[in-house]
């Protein structure tokens, strides 16, 4: 039998159709609340929101300062704010009194939760299946799935001028890995488990049980996750230690580059001259400015020296080897022993070697793709020679300038596409081509520096901007 498929509201074309509900697209739905002309829907898949449920460590906290939330930085007055959120669950004061401006993970995730429960836009349990262009009405048709409940398998179909997509980015798993994490989920190379940081908490308890456990990676995810692990290397009640290693191809565990300087890599200006860029160019500096997000705060690799210091200074050896300049080329299981068998290759040295485990955890990172929702219009897209999303500056992928991406631009915006503290820019950026307005005013310079020759293409000061500079300075 076809699937029935149903309009919400038959007579509705809504201005904005917003595909999954992560952070970037809860701070759109939260600006776009107040204003009268914006009719916007939002659908997402799960049955509500969740921010990388798999890596709620206790007293994680978020790398980028509250005033990163999902509206403050396009509106500080919204009811939709950190504080605002503070202030009616009760902990405005235990907030202020903690003098620190990094919200616990566990706590912004609550935050979003608190937003998403008050804004009446948000549709959960539909799976996006297509995006049609209707050529007629020059609209977007968006077909969603309904997903478990009693009209499970029904299709919903709404009708857009706008569509945004929020879809994030996938784990992604270095080709490896990804072959010996299939075998895994297969059942073909266990019991240790083999899985992406992504899933780490649901898993922690059987990687313990492993007896060794092997972290590949060199970001924030891999160091948190190695942490955890550390603390009860040498075992707890009712449970044996295990030997716990750390590798990264990275040549040392660098931290995140948090100068104040450095930090105006995250403004419109440089957004501007690096979007201007090659792609070529744009793809090596991409490649260069990891450590600018995808370092590990300082403070974090200092706890885990001291922990190692602590561990250590009580007599017991600390069975862990930290490697770096070293890089996963192989991967096999072992059937005879159990053992996962990683193949490392050492960079400097230019040699191979094996190493054992019996389970790992892959803290490799994140990518974005063209969803396979998209291929309908496919031939509306704008892609690049790789076949990726060609962005314009303005953050849309169509021809048409009506389909929107949030968080699917690192290369071709840069730093600027994953960073929290951006959304709320971004989203103004969206609202402002949706009406043909800025109901929010989009600050468009922000830093003192000049990324690139002054008075020639994007990221040059204009000749009052300079004076205002040289004032300032």
């Amino acid at each position: 039998m076809t699937p029935e498929t149903v309009r919400p509201d038959e007579t509705r074309t809504y201005d904005v159709v917003g595909v999954g509900i992560g952070p970037f697209n809860l701070g759109l739905a939260a600006l776009a609340d107040p204003l009268p002309d914006v009719d916007a829907v939002f659908l997402d898949q799960r049955p509500g929101f969740g921010w990388h449920p798999g890596m709620m460590l206790e007293g994680a906290t978020i790398q980028v300062p509250f005033l990163a939330d999902l509206v403050t930085m396009a509106d500080p007055t919204s009811p939709y704010s950190f504080l605002a959120f503070l202030k009616a669950t009760g902990r405005l004061y235990p907030f202020y009194v903690r003098e620190s401006f990094y919200p616990l993970r566990s706590e912004y995730d609550r935050y979003c939760r608190w937003v998403a429960d008050r804004l009446g836009s948000l549709r959960w349990g539909r799976r996006v299946v297509a995006v049609e262009h209707d050529a007629a009405t020059d609209e977007h048709v968006v077909t969603a799935v309904l997903v478990g409940g009693p009209r499970d398998g029904t299709r919903e179909t709404y009708r857009a001028r706008h569509v945004v997509l929020g879809v994030g980015t996938t784990p992604r798993l270095p080709a490896p890995l990804a072959d010996l994490a299939a075998a895994w989920r297969a059942g073909q190379a266990g019991p240790g488990p083999v899985v992406h940081s992504a899933d780490y908490l649901p898993h922690r308890d059987a990687l313990q049980a492993a007896g060794s456990v092997t972290v590949v990676g060199s970001g924030q995810s891999a160091a948190e996750v190695y942490r955890d692990l550390l603390e009860d290397v040498h075992g707890a009640p009712g449970r044996p230690g295990y030997r716990l290693d750390w590798v990264t191809r990275s040549p040392r565990f660098f931290p995140m580059e948090y100068t104040k300087l450095t930090l105006e890599m995250t403004s419109p200006e440089y957004t501007d001259h690096y979007h201007a860029l090659p792609a070529d160019l744009r793809d090596l500096l991409g490649r260069e400015q990891r450590g600018l997000y995808k370092g590990i705060s300082g403070d974090l690799i200092d706890d885990i020296y001291d922990t190692l210091y602590r561990k250590s200074a009580l007599g017991q050896q600390v069975p862990t080897t930290l490697l770096t300049d070293t890089e996963v080329v192989a991967a096999r299981h072992d059937d005879g022993t159990g053992e996962h068998v990683l193949t490392l290759r050492h960079a400097q040295l230019g040699r191979e070697a094996e190493h054992r485990t019996r389970a790992v955890v892959a803290a490799t990172g994140y990518g974005a793709g063209v969803p396979g929702f998209l291929d309908p219009v496919r031939g509306r897209l704008r892609l690049d020679e790789r076949g990726r999303l060609d962005v314009t500056r303005d953050y849309t992928v169509d021809v048409a300038g009506r389909i929107h991406t949030l968080n699917g631009e690192e290369h071709t915006h840069g730093v600027t596409a994953p960073d929290l503290g951006f959304g709320a820019w971004r989203n103004s950026v969206v609202l402002a081509n949706v009406t043909g307005r800025e109901p929010y005013p989009i600050e468009r310079r922000i830093a003192f520096q000049t990324f690139g020759l002054p008075d020639e293409g994007p990221g040059g000061v204009p000749e009052a901007g300079r004076e205002a500079t040289e004032v300032a300075r």
